[in-house]
């Protein structure tokens, strides 16, 4: 029984080795994406089927900008659990309202009729709407509700401070309306797997995400083409690129990811190529230690 016991404790040393290891000079790679494009990258990734996890930076706070919208709208769901009729309340809009959002795809369409709360959300996730996650957070409270939000599922480093577009300056330094991307990949696998969501409202979260119209050249570009993918993108000044997804290979286990990138100049450029380079790489390193994500791969 003793030996037994000292191989299971072996084992379980190995493996909380091998889920913080970044495999296959991996390490080297990412930094040297990051110099290539002159930014700073964060990432955090978790294999669910064997639990590796690969993290890059990712403990340091980024500019979250739009993948914000995820905590709020699973903020939304929560407060639905125990009102179900408040995803089917209409809030009005206002062309100041929208105009001040700087950008509006799907809210500018119901100027006249108003949206449900979750008309809303859905136009949050799949189009990236500011103008629908500004009403969201009024419809929450105000900001702070977010952040409690966040803390209510155990995410630390999350603050929102301000709403659409001022929370996307991504000034460095400036610890307003950021997070870690180790956080926000733990808090996404949480909310799509875990129980912090009833099964209804999962399903749906993961059907706004699964259907977000904005992120082909960010994770979906660094994937199989087979594969599942839902997520939410955020961009911003200083060239900040971000996008969190869960992505489900082909009959394996999820992967949850999040990989943040943001530039040194207000005015630089976005780069869709470093989330989708940096998603090539963590996939490889994960075919590396799973048969099932290297046979899906194929």
């Amino acid at each position: 029984m003793r030996l037994i016991g000292l191989l299971a404790l072996l084992l379980l040393v190995c493996n909380a080795t091998f889920a913080n290891t970044l495999p296959n000079n991996l390490n080297k790679k990412l930094s040297i994406l990051e110099k290539r494009y002159q930014g700073r990258l964060g990432i955090s990734a978790i294999n669910t089927g064997n639990n590796q996890q690969i993290n890059y930076h990712a403990d340091e706070p980024f500019p979250f900008c739009s993948t914000g919208k995820v905590m709020a709208v699973s903020a939304i769901l929560k407060q639905s659990e125990d009102d179900p009729a408040l995803l089917h309340k209409k809030m009005l809009l206002t062309q100041s309202a929208l105009t001040a959002s700087g950008y509006a795809p799907i809210t500018q369409r119901y100027l006249l009729s108003g949206m449900s709360i979750a008309g809303l959300c859905k136009a949050a996730i799949e189009y990236s709407d500011n103008a629908a996650m500004n009403l969201l957070i009024k419809q929450l409270g105000g900001t702070t509700a977010v952040t409690q939000f966040a803390r209510s599922i155990g995410n630390r480093t999350f603050r929102l401070d301000r709403v659409e577009p001022q929370l996307n300056s991504a000034i460095p330094g400036d610890l307003r309306d950021t997070s870690t991307p180790e956080s926000m990949a733990i808090s996404l696998k949480k909310l799509v797997l875990g129980n912090m969501l009833t099964l209804p409202q999962r399903q749906q979260l993961k059907s706004w995400l699964i259907h977000n119209t904005t992120s082909n050249t960010r994770i979906h570009a660094g994937v199989p083409n087979a594969w599942i993918i839902g997520d939410k993108t955020g961009t911003g000044d200083y060239g900040t690129t971000n996008d969190i997804a869960v992505i489900w290979p082909s009959n394996c286990k999820l992967l949850v990811l999040a990989v943040y990138f943001t530039r040194y100049k207000q005015n630089a450029e976005p780069l869709d190529i470093v989330i989708a380079s940096a998603t090539r790489l963590v996939i490889q390193a994960f075919i590396q230690h799973d048969r099932c994500i290297q046979n899906s791969s194929h």
